[in-house]
């Protein structure tokens, strides 16, 4: 019974879209980097960097959210840029490459920290701006569908938006279709013309640009301030996300809110007076991330079999 009084509860649902921003913004920028033919696995460090950023400029900017957020997606695009360039020009493996920038953003950002406050944990004495929530206009005051809807971070809505324009960029564009081919089958495309390491860049580019929004809304949306670590393994979750979601916007939607709904009842003060201890109650999300991608292996062995078979 206190099971599905947390899981039927407005805060309970209130919660899961607040916590699927970060997931859904990390796994669209795996999913856009591995359509073009780049595995990122710098995600998490990707996200962690751009949180602190974000905080760091909006600060000296006087508080100015907008400049801050601003400066964690320039910031995004550049990391982007500069995996692509040590993977494409400087032919090392992504894989390493990205376990590189996740383990620099770890010791870096904790660095970087310190010279900007002087404290190694936490940025709450830099004032910081914190972007705004949006309450939607008539649904705000319809009884419980506008408690759960409005009132979140607009970086929550941007994202909504961005699985749109997303399946219309990749699916409805010719630059969408360059940056599919280019990990499909990128002589096709040099073959009619188009610069194969031209599309990588852009599309790590816009991965990168996408990893800052999640990393930003961390610090700037999420909470006020930056915290050691605080990006706590959503880069990893939303790789497995987008995989199970095939790469396509939708379908990795879905499963976001899956994980969503992992990391919004192991947060719910109410999961916590069920006798769980709370060390088993914080692994949840990780649990259903081990689960998930087993299904996602046995799932793809079966199609292997299939195709064999015929």
């Amino acid at each position: 019974m206190k099971f599905l009084e947390i899981v039927t509860s407005v805060s309970f649902l209130f919660s899961i879209i607040r916590m699927t921003t970060p997931i859904l913004y990390a796994s669209m920028s795996y999913l856009v980097a591995d359509l073009a033919g780049v595995t990122n696995i710098g995600i998490e460090g990707m996200m962690l960097t751009c949180a602190l950023i974000g905080v760091v400029a909006s600060a000296a900017f006087g508080g100015n959210a907008f400049l801050g957020f601003t400066a964690a997606v320039v910031v995004g695009a550049l990391l982007g840029i500069l995996m692509c360039f040590i993977v494409t020009k400087l032919k090392t493996d992504p894989t390493i490459t990205g376990i590189a920038y996740n383990l620099t953003a770890a010791g870096g950002t904790v660095f970087l920290l310190y010279l900007a406050v002087g404290e190694k944990g936490i940025s709450s004495s830099l004032k910081s701006g914190v972007l705004p929530q949006v309450n939607i206009p008539v649904i705000k005051d319809i009884p419980v569908l506008g408690t759960v809807v409005s009132g979140h971070n607009v970086l929550t809505y941007v994202a909504i938006l961005l699985i749109i324009v997303l399946s219309i960029f990749l699916y409805k564009t010719s630059l969408g279709l360059h940056i599919r081919s280019c990990g499909e089958n990128p002589e096709a495309l040099e073959s009619v013309g188009v610069h194969v390491l031209q599309v990588k860049y852009i599309a790590l580019a816009i991965s990168g640009m996408l990893a800052a929004m999640g990393g930003a809304y961390m610090s700037m949306g999420y909470v006020s301030y930056f915290v050691k670590d605080m990006t706590a393994g959503r880069g990893f979750i939303a790789i497995a996300a987008a995989s199970l979601g095939g790469n396509k916007p939708v379908p990795t939607l879905l499963v976001c809110l899956l994980f969503g709904v992992a990391d919004a009842f192991a947060v719910n003060p109410g999961t916590q007076n069920m006798g769980i201890p709370t060390e088993l109650v914080s692994t949840i999300p990780y649990i259903v991330t081990v689960i998930v991608l087993v299904i996602y292996s046995y799932k793809k062995m079966n199609d292997k079999r299939r195709a064999a078979a015929a």
